[in-house]
């Protein structure tokens, strides 16, 4: 950590940088990502750290509406399959009910 706080900061390219975007992008095009690795890997954490809690808040949230005190015996890949239709329902309204029904009935061949 020492050389990166004497390396990182005198570094031409790597001192205008305002964000820790910026930062990792920079980097990443001065290979600096190769030398101080948990440098980088930490500051990739802190940026994806956002979307992953927003998944997760999104799944619980999901559950909470679909398991109800009516459906509390469902079984883990029942529930795991249905919460990911639920989720996923602006993709899952480009299917048509017919296409459903006709490719499994061509399974049936």
């Amino acid at each position: 950590m020492q050389h990166y706080e004497f390396d990182v900061p005198n570094h031409p390219k790597l001192k205008s940088m305002s964000s820790i975007a910026d930062l990792c992008q920079g980097l990443v095009e001065t290979k600096k990502s190769k030398i101080y690795p948990l440098v980088d890997r930490l500051i990739r954490f802190i940026l994806t750290l956002h979307v992953s809690i927003a998944t997760t808040e999104r799944a619980f949230s999901a559950m909470k509406i679909v398991k109800t005190r009516l459906r509390n015996r469902i079984d883990d890949d029942f529930l795991a399959n249905y919460l990911i239709v639920y989720i996923e329902k602006e993709i899952i309204e480009r299917f048509a009910i017919d296409m459903i029904i006709n490719d499994f009935y061509s399974m049936k061949e």
